[in-house]
C-alpha cells in the first residue's frame, strides 16, 4: 500500500480527496491535516510515502512544508496539488524538493497515477503549467525584494513596512524601486500584482 498524507485547508475538499483516493486499491490515506504547520509533525508520526500538499495553507505554506519534509523526512515524496497554476510556484516547489505539481481541476485517476509515479521517482508536472513556467522565466526578485513587496502589497506605508521588517525607510524604498524596475511595472501595487500572478510572492 502507498501511504499518503493529505494537507488541504478546506475540510470538504480534504474529505472528498481522502474518500476518492481511498477507493484506489493500492493507496491508503494515513494522515489528514488542514494547516501547513501540522504537516511535519503528522508526517513524522505517520511516515507517509507521499505527501499531497496544497500551497495556500494557514500556518505555513505548502512550499515551506515541502522544504521541511525534504530536510527531515527525505524518503517522503512531495506532490503539490493546487488551485493556483502559477509558474513561479512551480519553480519554488521544485526548489523545495517537490516531485510533482498538479492543478486541482484534473481527474482523480490522474492524481492517483501521479502518486504512483512520484513514488517511483518520476517527476510529474502539469504540461500546460510547465510550458508557461518556461516562457515566464525565473523569478527576478531577491528574497529581500520579495519580502518588502509582499509587506507593502496591502497598502502599508513605507514607514509601516520598515517597522515590520526592521529596516530603514530608505532601504525599503531601494528594495521597492529595484522590484518595480525588475518587474517592468510603474509602481509597487502593479509590481506586487504581477509578482503574485507569476507566483513570485
Amino acid at each position: 500500500m502507498i501511504r499518503v498524507l493529505l494537507a488541504e485547508d478546506q475540510g470538504m475538499m480534504r474529505g472528498a480527496l481522502a474518500l476518492l483516493l481511498g477507493l484506489e486499491p493500492d493507496i491508503e490515506v494515513v494522515a489528514q491535516v488542514g494547516a501547513g504547520d501540522q504537516v511535519l509533525p503528522a508526517a513524522l508520526a505517520a511516515r507517509p510515502d507521499v505527501a499531497l500538499l496544497d500551497i495556500e495553507l494557514p500556518g505555513r505554506s505548502g512550499l515551506d512544508a515541502a522544504a521541511d519534509l525534504r530536510d527531515r523526512l527525505p524518503a517522503c515524496r512531495v506532490l503539490i496539488l493546487t488551485t493556483f497554476g502559477r509558474p513561479g510556484y512551480l519553480r519554488r516547489a521544485m526548489e523545495a524538493g517537490a516531485y510533482g505539481f498538479l492543478v486541482k481541476d484534473g481527474p482523480v485517476e490522474e492524481l492517483a497515477a501521479a502518486i504512483r509515479r512520484v513514488l517511483a521517482g518520476e517527476r510529474v508536472v502539469d504540461p500546460a503549467l510547465a510550458a508557461t513556467a518556461l516562457s515566464t522565466g525565473p523569478n527576478p526578485l531577491t528574497d529581500r525584494e520579495r519580502q518588502v513587496l509582499a509587506a507593502s502589497a496591502d497598502g502599508a506605508t513605507i514607514a509601516d513596512v520598515a517597522t515590520r521588517l526592521h529596516l530603514s525607510e530608505s532601504t525599503v524604498r531601494n528594495y521597492l524601486s529595484a522590484a518595480i524596475a525588475k518587474t517592468g511595472t510603474r509602481n509597487r501595487i502593479e509590481a506586487a500584482r504581477l509578482a503574485r500572478h507569476n507566483g513570485w510572492l
